[in-house]
């Protein structure tokens, strides 16, 4: 995972310095992170089942899991963005130690735009943490921001805490997942109308091959022996 600290500084000011940065696209930062859900519900992610949001920062996904998931867990190593997360989502177990979370037991995990923070060469360890705390059978879903698409790398590049992002190729996700260990790999394409389309937003789930969304999501899952 990326430096503790890094998200430690920007835990009083990320939520402003998100919505600066999404406001091009004329939404708030809670639609993308709605979005993300509704991805999960559409996948069949049992409601009932243990979620853990990796990587879950001051708990802007986390929030919205909440509401749609009854089982809810949030790992966070920056430790001042994982107390504003158990501030603002009381409903989910918000872990800042990785070894306080539970291995084996969860049926879903969500990485929610983390892995481009981390350095190439550690995001198989990432992924590998993963894949040891999910059950057997059980699914991670990785979203991150999509390099071919011109509005997510202006977005990146203007945004101060993604001063450090590499962002990932689908190659490369699939592949992660493949050499971690998971199987029934595949990737989609999501977000691709800003607000002024909004009207177009029902035909997204039928895009998922169309490689210009905003953002992918990746999608493996643990063997189930």
């Amino acid at each position: 995972m990326n430096s503790p600290a890094k998200f430690d500084a920007y835990a009083e000011s990320y939520e402003k310095l998100h919505a600066a940065n999404v406001a091009v696209t004329g939404e708030e930062t809670g639609y993308f992170s709605q979005y993300k859900v509704e991805c999960l519900k559409r996948a069949g992610v049992d409601p009932a089942g243990a979620l853990l949001d990796f990587g879950c920062g001051i708990g802007n996904v986390t929030e919205r899991l909440v509401a749609a998931f009854s089982n809810v867990h949030g790992y966070e190593p920056s430790k001042l963005s994982a107390e504003k997360a158990r501030e603002r989502v009381p409903g989910a177990v918000i872990h800042d130690n990785l070894d306080e979370v539970p291995k084996g037991s969860f049926s879903t995990a969500v990485l929610s735009t983390v892995l481009h923070h981390v350095p190439p060469a550690e995001r198989h360890g990432v992924v590998s943490q993963i894949f040891e705390r999910l059950a057997p059978g059980g699914r991670l879903f990785i979203f991150e921001h999509n390099p071919f698409n011109p509005l997510s790398q202006y977005a990146v590049a203007t945004c101060p805490f993604d001063d450090d992002a590499i962002l990932l190729w689908p190659s490369e996700q699939r592949r992660l997942l493949r050499e971690t260990g998971f199987e029934d790999v595949k990737l989609d394409y999501i977000v691709f109308f800003p607000r002024p389309l909004s009207f177009l937003r029902p035909l997204e789930p039928r895009l998922r091959w169309l490689f210009l969304g905003a953002q992918t999501m990746a999608v493996g899952r643990k063997p189930a022996k």
